[in-house]
Protein backbone atom coordinates (compact mmCIF):
# COMPACT_ATOMS: atom_id res chain seq x y z
CA UNK A 1 0.00 0.00 0.00
CA UNK A 2 1.03 3.19 -1.03
CA UNK A 3 0.67 6.57 1.15
CA UNK A 4 -1.56 9.49 -1.21
CA UNK A 5 -2.84 12.67 -1.13
CA UNK A 6 -5.21 13.75 -3.82
CA UNK A 7 -5.92 16.53 -5.55
CA UNK A 8 -7.82 18.00 -8.20
CA UNK A 9 -7.25 20.83 -10.65
CA UNK A 10 -10.43 21.36 -11.85
CA UNK A 11 -13.86 21.23 -9.44
CA UNK A 12 -15.03 17.78 -10.15
CA UNK A 13 -12.27 16.92 -12.10
CA UNK A 14 -10.15 13.77 -12.16
CA UNK A 15 -8.06 12.91 -8.76
CA UNK A 16 -4.23 12.90 -8.82
CA UNK A 17 -2.37 11.23 -6.31
CA UNK A 18 0.74 12.98 -4.78
CA UNK A 19 3.04 11.98 -2.04
CA UNK A 20 1.70 13.66 1.04
CA UNK A 21 4.96 14.61 2.61
CA UNK A 22 5.25 15.68 5.87
CA UNK A 23 2.28 18.08 5.75
CA UNK A 24 -1.13 17.54 7.03
CA UNK A 25 -3.51 19.12 4.73
CA UNK A 26 -7.20 19.76 5.01
CA UNK A 27 -9.81 18.96 2.36
CA UNK A 28 -10.56 21.81 0.13
CA UNK A 29 -6.48 22.89 0.86
CA UNK A 30 -5.07 25.05 -2.07
CA UNK A 31 -1.33 23.54 -2.48
CA UNK A 32 1.31 23.80 -5.19
CA UNK A 33 2.38 20.96 -7.05
CA UNK A 34 4.90 19.85 -9.95
CA UNK A 35 3.24 18.20 -12.97
CA UNK A 36 4.33 18.07 -16.88
CA UNK A 37 3.10 21.01 -17.47
CA UNK A 38 5.24 22.62 -14.82
CA UNK A 39 3.81 24.01 -11.75
CA UNK A 40 0.26 23.96 -10.64
CA UNK A 41 -2.31 25.14 -8.23
CA UNK A 42 -4.53 22.20 -6.76
CA UNK A 43 -7.35 21.66 -4.36
CA UNK A 44 -6.72 18.96 -1.66
CA UNK A 45 -9.91 16.64 -2.24
CA UNK A 46 -8.33 13.43 -0.69
CA UNK A 47 -6.27 14.57 2.69
CA UNK A 48 -4.87 11.47 3.27
CA UNK A 49 -5.17 7.70 1.86
CA UNK A 50 -3.58 4.08 1.06
CA UNK A 51 -4.06 2.70 -2.03
CA UNK A 52 -2.71 -0.08 -4.16
CA UNK A 53 0.83 -0.50 -5.48
CA UNK A 54 -1.29 -0.95 -9.15
CA UNK A 55 -3.42 2.41 -8.54
CA UNK A 56 -0.14 4.46 -8.42
CA UNK A 57 2.73 5.45 -11.53
CA UNK A 58 5.61 5.71 -10.19
CA UNK A 59 7.88 7.63 -8.93
CA UNK A 60 4.83 9.66 -7.25
CA UNK A 61 5.72 13.12 -7.31
CA UNK A 62 5.72 15.35 -4.29
CA UNK A 63 3.35 18.62 -3.05
CA UNK A 64 5.73 20.96 -2.84
CA UNK A 65 4.30 23.19 -0.23
CA UNK A 66 0.53 24.93 0.74
CA UNK A 67 -0.53 27.65 -1.42
CA UNK A 68 0.34 30.72 0.20
CA UNK A 69 -1.78 34.34 -0.24
CA UNK A 70 0.18 35.30 -3.12
CA UNK A 71 -0.59 31.96 -5.11
CA UNK A 72 -4.35 32.25 -3.99
CA UNK A 73 -4.03 35.70 -6.00
CA UNK A 74 -2.09 34.68 -8.76
CA UNK A 75 -4.54 31.86 -9.08
CA UNK A 76 -7.96 33.93 -9.02
CA UNK A 77 -6.26 36.35 -11.41
CA UNK A 78 -5.94 33.39 -13.69
CA UNK A 79 -9.58 33.00 -13.08
CA UNK A 80 -10.76 36.21 -13.87
CA UNK A 81 -8.84 36.71 -17.17
CA UNK A 82 -10.90 33.85 -18.32
CA UNK A 83 -13.98 36.05 -19.53
CA UNK A 84 -11.98 38.78 -21.41
CA UNK A 85 -9.38 36.11 -23.20
CA UNK A 86 -12.60 33.75 -24.57
CA UNK A 87 -13.94 37.31 -25.67
CA UNK A 88 -10.56 37.91 -27.81
CA UNK A 89 -10.36 34.45 -29.09
CA UNK A 90 -14.13 34.44 -30.55
CA UNK A 91 -13.28 37.61 -32.48
CA UNK A 92 -10.17 36.21 -33.79
CA UNK A 93 -12.12 33.05 -34.94
CA UNK A 94 -14.69 34.97 -36.44
CA UNK A 95 -11.84 37.07 -38.18
CA UNK A 96 -10.03 34.12 -39.64
CA UNK A 97 -13.39 32.98 -40.89
CA UNK A 98 -13.24 29.64 -38.77
CA UNK A 99 -15.18 26.67 -38.09
CA UNK A 100 -14.72 26.02 -34.65
CA UNK A 101 -17.04 26.32 -31.26
CA UNK A 102 -14.67 28.13 -28.42
CA UNK A 103 -15.50 26.16 -25.07
CA UNK A 104 -13.17 26.66 -22.50
CA UNK A 105 -9.79 28.16 -21.57
CA UNK A 106 -7.51 27.75 -18.79
CA UNK A 107 -4.13 29.66 -18.11
CA UNK A 108 -0.80 28.09 -16.53
CA UNK A 109 -0.26 29.12 -13.26
CA UNK A 110 3.24 30.60 -14.11
CA UNK A 111 1.38 32.69 -16.96
CA UNK A 112 3.85 31.25 -19.23
CA UNK A 113 0.68 29.27 -21.56
CA UNK A 114 -2.80 29.80 -22.54
CA UNK A 115 -4.91 25.96 -23.79
CA UNK A 116 -7.71 26.85 -25.14
CA UNK A 117 -10.39 24.20 -25.63
CA UNK A 118 -12.78 24.16 -29.00
CA UNK A 119 -14.79 21.76 -30.89
CA UNK A 120 -15.27 21.32 -34.45
CA UNK A 121 -17.20 18.60 -36.80
CA UNK A 122 -13.71 18.48 -39.09
CA UNK A 123 -9.92 19.20 -38.66
CA UNK A 124 -9.43 22.73 -38.68
CA UNK A 125 -6.62 24.66 -40.35
CA UNK A 126 -6.01 27.27 -37.13
CA UNK A 127 -1.96 28.14 -37.45
CA UNK A 128 -2.77 31.91 -38.26
CA UNK A 129 -4.49 31.93 -35.43
CA UNK A 130 -2.54 30.82 -33.46
CA UNK A 131 0.41 33.27 -34.54
CA UNK A 132 -2.68 36.25 -34.29
CA UNK A 133 -3.34 34.84 -30.31
CA UNK A 134 0.50 35.17 -29.43
CA UNK A 135 1.12 38.28 -30.61
CA UNK A 136 -1.66 39.36 -28.45
CA UNK A 137 -1.53 37.41 -25.02
CA UNK A 138 2.09 37.26 -25.64
CA UNK A 139 2.49 34.03 -24.18
CA UNK A 140 2.83 30.04 -25.75
CA UNK A 141 -1.20 29.65 -27.07
CA UNK A 142 -2.41 26.02 -27.43
CA UNK A 143 -5.78 24.70 -29.00
CA UNK A 144 -7.22 21.44 -28.18
CA UNK A 145 -9.96 19.92 -30.07
CA UNK A 146 -12.44 17.89 -27.64
CA UNK A 147 -15.47 15.39 -28.12
CA UNK A 148 -19.29 16.07 -27.68
CA UNK A 149 -18.94 13.99 -23.75
CA UNK A 150 -15.71 16.42 -23.08
CA UNK A 151 -17.57 19.51 -23.90
CA UNK A 152 -20.43 18.93 -21.78
CA UNK A 153 -17.96 18.17 -19.00
CA UNK A 154 -16.05 21.29 -19.53
CA UNK A 155 -19.58 23.65 -19.72
CA UNK A 156 -21.81 21.74 -17.25
CA UNK A 157 -25.81 21.74 -16.99
CA UNK A 158 -28.84 20.30 -15.93
CA UNK A 159 -29.23 16.61 -16.99
CA UNK A 160 -32.78 15.69 -17.68
CA UNK A 161 -32.74 14.16 -13.88
CA UNK A 162 -32.36 17.73 -13.04
CA UNK A 163 -29.33 17.32 -11.62
CA UNK A 164 -26.26 18.66 -12.83
CA UNK A 165 -24.48 16.44 -15.38
CA UNK A 166 -22.40 13.52 -13.91
CA UNK A 167 -19.53 13.99 -16.11
CA UNK A 168 -18.85 17.97 -14.66
CA UNK A 169 -19.90 17.62 -11.19
CA UNK A 170 -19.53 13.59 -9.51
CA UNK A 171 -17.66 11.33 -11.95
CA UNK A 172 -13.87 12.23 -12.83
CA UNK A 173 -13.57 10.06 -15.82
CA UNK A 174 -16.14 9.20 -18.84
CA UNK A 175 -17.19 5.73 -18.63
CA UNK A 176 -17.81 3.29 -22.10
CA UNK A 177 -21.77 3.39 -22.02
CA UNK A 178 -23.82 1.24 -24.84
CA UNK A 179 -27.74 0.46 -25.77
CA UNK A 180 -26.80 -3.37 -24.12
CA UNK A 181 -26.98 -1.58 -20.99
CA UNK A 182 -30.04 0.40 -21.39
CA UNK A 183 -31.66 -3.35 -22.76
CA UNK A 184 -30.48 -4.76 -19.60
CA UNK A 185 -32.36 -2.46 -17.49
CA UNK A 186 -35.21 -2.86 -19.66
CA UNK A 187 -35.24 0.62 -20.91
CA UNK A 188 -37.24 1.91 -23.94
CA UNK A 189 -34.47 2.34 -26.70
CA UNK A 190 -36.01 5.98 -27.82
CA UNK A 191 -32.72 8.02 -28.25
CA UNK A 192 -34.82 11.26 -26.23
CA UNK A 193 -34.89 9.11 -23.35
CA UNK A 194 -32.06 7.37 -22.45
CA UNK A 195 -29.32 10.58 -24.38
CA UNK A 196 -27.91 13.32 -22.14
CA UNK A 197 -27.25 16.87 -23.16
CA UNK A 198 -24.56 16.08 -25.83
CA UNK A 199 -27.43 13.78 -27.46
CA UNK A 200 -24.79 10.37 -26.49
CA UNK A 201 -26.03 7.78 -23.93
CA UNK A 202 -26.20 9.19 -20.05
CA UNK A 203 -23.84 7.77 -18.14
CA UNK A 204 -26.31 7.03 -15.41
CA UNK A 205 -26.69 3.69 -17.40
CA UNK A 206 -23.21 2.02 -16.33
CA UNK A 207 -23.83 2.87 -12.63
CA UNK A 208 -25.87 -0.27 -11.99
CA UNK A 209 -24.99 -2.40 -14.72
CA UNK A 210 -23.04 -4.79 -13.12
CA UNK A 211 -26.08 -5.94 -10.93
CA UNK A 212 -28.76 -5.76 -14.14
CA UNK A 213 -26.34 -7.72 -16.22
CA UNK A 214 -26.26 -10.44 -13.27
CA UNK A 215 -30.18 -10.27 -12.61
CA UNK A 216 -30.62 -10.79 -16.73
CA UNK A 217 -29.15 -14.16 -16.15
CA UNK A 218 -31.01 -15.34 -13.57
CA UNK A 219 -34.51 -14.04 -14.80
CA UNK A 220 -36.67 -15.43 -18.00
CA UNK A 221 -37.31 -13.33 -21.19
CA UNK A 222 -40.69 -11.44 -21.47
CA UNK A 223 -42.36 -13.60 -23.64
CA UNK A 224 -41.28 -16.83 -22.80
CA UNK A 225 -43.53 -19.54 -21.38
CA UNK A 226 -42.41 -20.78 -17.58
CA UNK A 227 -44.24 -23.20 -15.10
CA UNK A 228 -45.78 -21.22 -12.21
CA UNK A 229 -47.19 -23.08 -8.82
CA UNK A 230 -50.87 -22.19 -10.62
CA UNK A 231 -49.68 -23.78 -13.54
CA UNK A 232 -48.25 -22.62 -17.01
CA UNK A 233 -47.90 -18.81 -18.24
CA UNK A 234 -46.30 -16.30 -20.23
CA UNK A 235 -43.93 -13.80 -18.76
CA UNK A 236 -45.62 -10.07 -19.34
CA UNK A 237 -43.41 -7.87 -17.28
CA UNK A 238 -40.37 -8.40 -15.04
CA UNK A 239 -39.40 -6.20 -11.88
CA UNK A 240 -35.51 -6.76 -11.72
CA UNK A 241 -35.16 -5.11 -8.58
CA UNK A 242 -37.15 -7.34 -6.67
CA UNK A 243 -37.04 -10.22 -8.96
CA UNK A 244 -40.45 -10.84 -9.43
CA UNK A 245 -42.24 -11.84 -12.65
CA UNK A 246 -45.66 -10.84 -14.09
CA UNK A 247 -46.89 -14.12 -15.66
CA UNK A 248 -50.80 -14.01 -17.84
CA UNK A 249 -52.10 -17.40 -16.85
CA UNK A 250 -54.55 -18.69 -19.47
CA UNK A 251 -57.37 -21.05 -18.09
CA UNK A 252 -59.19 -21.89 -21.31
CA UNK A 253 -61.60 -24.63 -19.52
CA UNK A 254 -63.30 -21.35 -18.59
CA UNK A 255 -61.89 -19.05 -20.58
CA UNK A 256 -60.40 -16.62 -18.10
CA UNK A 257 -57.07 -15.02 -18.20
CA UNK A 258 -55.81 -13.99 -15.09
CA UNK A 259 -51.99 -11.72 -14.37
CA UNK A 260 -50.28 -13.03 -11.16
CA UNK A 261 -46.74 -12.11 -9.92
CA UNK A 262 -44.06 -14.78 -8.76
CA UNK A 263 -41.05 -14.94 -6.68
CA UNK A 264 -38.05 -15.89 -9.70
CA UNK A 265 -37.30 -18.71 -6.81
CA UNK A 266 -41.00 -19.80 -7.79
CA UNK A 267 -40.54 -20.53 -11.25
CA UNK A 268 -39.74 -22.81 -13.81
CA UNK A 269 -37.71 -21.87 -16.51
CA UNK A 270 -34.81 -22.23 -18.78
CA UNK A 271 -32.09 -19.38 -18.09
CA UNK A 272 -31.01 -17.03 -20.42
CA UNK A 273 -27.74 -18.12 -22.03
CA UNK A 274 -24.36 -17.12 -20.61
CA UNK A 275 -22.41 -14.17 -22.89
CA UNK A 276 -20.20 -16.01 -24.88
CA UNK A 277 -16.98 -15.94 -23.97
CA UNK A 278 -14.92 -13.59 -26.52
CA UNK A 279 -18.63 -11.11 -27.07
CA UNK A 280 -17.38 -7.69 -26.18
CA UNK A 281 -19.99 -6.30 -23.62
CA UNK A 282 -20.39 -3.42 -25.66
CA UNK A 283 -21.91 -4.65 -28.41
CA UNK A 284 -24.74 -2.75 -29.56
CA UNK A 285 -26.08 -5.15 -31.62
CA UNK A 286 -28.55 -4.76 -34.20
CA UNK A 287 -30.37 -1.40 -32.88
CA UNK A 288 -26.97 -0.06 -34.31
CA UNK A 289 -28.65 -0.56 -37.84
CA UNK A 290 -31.22 2.00 -36.39
CA UNK A 291 -30.02 5.38 -37.56
CA UNK A 292 -31.69 7.32 -34.55
CA UNK A 293 -29.76 5.32 -32.44
CA UNK A 294 -26.54 5.49 -34.33
CA UNK A 295 -26.67 9.34 -33.09
CA UNK A 296 -26.14 8.65 -29.42
CA UNK A 297 -23.33 5.83 -29.77
CA UNK A 298 -19.76 6.62 -28.78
Amino acid sequence: MIKITGVSFKEGGKVYYFAPGKEKYKEGTGVIVETSRGVEYATVVIPFAEVEDSAVVMPLKPIIRTANQRDEETHRKNIEKKDGAMKIVREKIEKHNLEMKLIDCEFAFDGAKAVFYYSSPQRVDFRELVKDLSSVFRMRIELRQVGIRDEIKLLGGLAPCGRECCCSSCMPNINKVSIKMAKNQGLSLNPGKISGLCGRLMCCLSYENDYYSDACKRVPKIGSEVGTPEGKGTVVNINMLKMQVRVKIEDKQKDVVSFKDFGVDELKFKCCKQVKEGKDETDDGDEAADPALKEILD
